[in-house]
């Protein structure tokens, strides 16, 4: 127990620092971004579980030879008063810290899919009042914006993909069906469970290098999963001329106070192809350096990373969420 928190320690460190400052400056992520994206998740629960494991197993370690062995012990203090003169001041410390670190993530991460939620469901009413329905098809809505802008608004079987008459005008019908198949892409692979998450993981932990750096790529990198999709059926050149289109119009797109009085607003409460949605714009994400970096992508394209790299990387993220799992829960096997 007593080297498991040092170690969780140490790991909860790494995570913190050098790793996701290295891997925000490499470059194989646009190569294969699902790949990558499933690296920051595997290091945000690793960092978090390590960051909580190694004040819990520290904090346990004078009452028990393990971690269920000493959440025994400690329920026994807490429920059936008993004596806990064999836990020091700094164990008392570091158990409340546990307690207080996994209380102020939870609740973060419910106060910020609250606040998501209530915006989105705002910008829904208006939309209905606001916006009809598109030719384009079902799920698809046209507002009134001389601005070229499109993005989605999920909401489950609400879900609807929102669309300007400056869009449909500035667009060609092959450009339009790839902005329609990238915001189809964000809807069909949950990518606002993804920025939500990520989203509420910064707010709570806003001065973490690893918060602001794994916001800003997962932002990325999921627009780059949904240009793949749109790429299966439509040409790169099509492709770049509608991110740029719609980059030019999101710059100039106007505040939700302006949509609550005028059909002529717009606010981002939602993935767009220019790279913009609320958890994002909130923390103070870039959009014009994502779309910097995708069109980049589109214009020099790199291969994939070899099978053989995936896999490497992969196990680098089973291996990175069981590392601390063992640390916390063999019995007795560091001491």
């Amino acid at each position: 127990m007593f080297w498991a928190s040092y170690l969780l320690a140490v790991l909860a460190i790494v995570l913190a620092w050098p790793v996701p400052i290295l891997l925000s400056r490499a470059q194989w992520p646009a190569r294969s971004p699902f790949t990558a994206m499933l690296l920051w998740q595997a290091i945000a629960l690793a960092g978090g579980l390590s960051m909580i494991g190694a004040m819990l197993v520290y904090g346990l370690e004078p009452i028990g030879d393990n971690l269920l062995a000493g959440l025994r012990a400690l329920a026994g203090m807490v429920l059936f008063n008993a004596p806990t003169t064999d836990l020091g001041f700094w164990h008392i410390f570091a158990l409340s810290a546990a307690a207080l670190l996994t209380a102020h993530l939870v609740f973060t991460l419910l106060l910020t899919y609250y606040k998501i939620e209530r915006q989105r469901r705002r910008h829904r009413e208006l939309l209905a009042l606001l916006a009809s329905p598109s030719a384009e098809g079902a799920g698809t809505l046209v507002i009134s914006h001389d601005s070229p802008v499109a993005y989605c608004l999920p909401g489950g079987a609400r879900s609807v993909t929102v669309l300007s008459d400056g869009l449909m005008a500035a667009l060609e019908p092959a450009e339009l069906r790839a902005v329609l198949i990238h915001e189809n892409a964000h809807l069909s692979q949950r990518h606002h469970l993804l920025l939500w998450a990520f989203a509420a993981w910064r707010q709570a932990l806003p001065w973490l290098p690893t918060t602001r750096l794994a916001q800003e790529s997962v932002n990325s990198l999921i627009e780059m999963l949904a240009d793949d999709v749109a790429l299966r059926t439509e040409s790169k050149a099509t492709l770049i001329k509608a991110i740029a289109i719609v980059a030019s119009g999101a710059a100039r797109t106007p505040g939700e106070a302006e949509l609550q009085r005028t059909p002529s607003g717009l606010s981002s409460s939602g993935l767009s192809l220019a790279g913009l949605d609320s958890a994002a714009a909130a923390a103070g994400s870039d959009p014009a350096r994502t779309t910097a970096s995708r069109v980049s992508r589109l214009l020099s394209p790199r291969p994939q990373l070899p099978a053989p790299v995936r896999s490497l990387v992969l196990a680098g993220c089973v291996l990175l969420l069981a590392l601390p799992t063992a640390l916390l829960m063999a019995p007795g096997l560091f001491g």
